[in-house]
């Protein structure tokens, strides 16, 4: 028996990098966003829109997790990138103002993201998570996490969702 939804894993998303990688995705990444998505990504005054890639929502969705924002375009994500992806608005983190010191090397939405998840799994999927973040994580959170790095080069492979649907099916006991 698969857990409730309230012990599903969250899965918190960055923007720029995985979604909107710094290189444009090869022309074969799936089907191009159309025109009538690149004159809404011109419009909108941000041409790296059109990195989007459009299956990545229907296969984010699949993972069969909460997902969640975990990106300085917070609520903004919800208006600009979950249309494009055909995503519904998700939750978004909130990103406390502190002039507070982070630990030495520490990313400085690890610690946000391990109390918003308030000791359930997760899957965090950015493009400048380390070790150090990981160790910290693993030390701090007291259930299973997925810290993953994505090149924000390429953004979001079929390689990063291999990687995060064997990790939850190890979750559910059926790896």
């Amino acid at each position: 028996m698969l857990p409730g939804p309230a012990h599903h894993p969250l899965i918190f998303l960055d923007v720029d990098g995985p979604l909107l990688p710094f290189a444009a995705r090869p022309a074969n990444h799936g089907r191009a966003l159309g025109r009538t998505a690149a004159r809404q990504s011109a419009a909108s005054g941000n041409p790296l829109l059109e990195r989007l890639n459009p299956h990545d929502g229907r296969r984010l969705l699949a993972l069969g997790c909460q997902l969640v924002w975990a990106t300085t375009w917070m609520s903004e994500a919800n208006e600009v990138i979950s249309p494009r992806l055909g995503l519904p608005n998700l939750p978004v983190i909130e990103w406390p103002d502190t002039d507070e010191d982070p630990t030495p090397g520490l990313h400085w939405k690890t610690a946000p993201l391990t109390r918003w998840a308030t000791g359930r799994p997760f899957v965090w999927l950015d493009d400048e998570t380390t070790d150090v973040d990981r160790h910290w994580v693993a030390t701090h959170h007291p259930e299973r996490a997925l810290l993953h790095r994505v090149d924000p080069h390429l953004g979001l492979t079929e390689a990063d969702f291999s990687t995060v649907r064997r990790w939850l099916e190890q979750d559910h006991g059926t790896a």
